[in-house]
């Protein structure tokens, strides 16, 4: 799989959501011995804050160190995103749909980023890790290899000690993550997509028409649980998988 040309660092803090991506990740890391000396998840009112209790959970089984960054005073900064605006419906559909763009929380990784590198130093981890992939660019600024770039750069420069970003996927695809993913042995189905805030993956909004299009494009068998009126697969092809 392609590791956007870099050499696994020795030691991390990784930022974890408790999704296929972030999972994903962990257990690429794990099997090349990285050690993964944290891993951060960010509460900043997200509406699916469901996540983190996977997460959590996830990193038990994992024997890694979770973390939880209680940022949720920063949700009155994030406008009318429809991830912490309770006032504004998540969309359904495809993440290539011009009204996903409401999902964007306005630069939520380098938020992020910035707290899981004040970890890392603390820690003397040799960089922070994420998993941001190439099908995030569209929708997403703050995940183009650009903007990586640039913050890898400050990084590198916010401490005496050097503190480097790592992105082993931005050159990847989602469904190219649920191929490594079923090869590693990760239980996909337990990591959270859903960004609708329900007991269970909605199967309409875009992280579920997207985790469910990489699964189908993977050949991987989807062992997630959908709410009972999501559509088929079969429906989703059949609709280009734009809902």
């Amino acid at each position: 799989m392609d590791s956007q040309d870099q050499t696994a660092p020795k030691s991390v803090v990784a930022v974890y959501s408790g999704g296929m991506d972030s999972t994903v990740m962990l257990y690429r890391m794990q099997e090349l011995g990285v050690e993964i000396k944290g891993a951060l998840s960010v509460n900043y009112g997200q509406k699916h804050a469901k996540e983190l209790d996977v997460a959590a959970e996830i990193c038990r089984e994992l024997g890694i160190r979770h973390q939880v960054a209680d940022l949720t005073a920063l949700q009155v900064l994030f406008g009318k995103s429809s991830l912490t605006n309770l006032d504004e419906d998540v969309p359904e559909g495809h993440y290539e749909e011009d009204q996903m763009k409401s999902t964007v929380v306005p630069n939520r990784n380098m938020v992020l980023l910035s707290v899981a590198t004040a970890w890392a130093v603390s820690l003397e981890a040799e960089a922070v890790a994420y998993a941001a992939h190439g099908g995030d660019h569209a929708i997403y600024p703050d995940c183009r290899e650009e903007f990586a770039e640039a913050l890898d750069k400050a990084i590198q420069l916010c401490d005496w000690s050097k503190v480097s970003l790592y992105r082993p996927f931005v050159k990847s695809n989602k469904a190219e993550i649920a191929a490594e993913g079923a090869r590693l042995g990760a239980k996909l189905e337990r990591t959270w997509s859903c960004y609708k805030g329900g007991a269970l993956h909605c199967g309409r909004c875009g992280t579920c028409v997207e985790r469910r299009e990489a699964f189908h494009l993977a050949g991987v068998e989807d062992l997630t649980t959908y709410e009972a009126t999501a559509p088929s697969v079969e429906e989703l092809v059949a609709s280009g998988w734009k809902l």
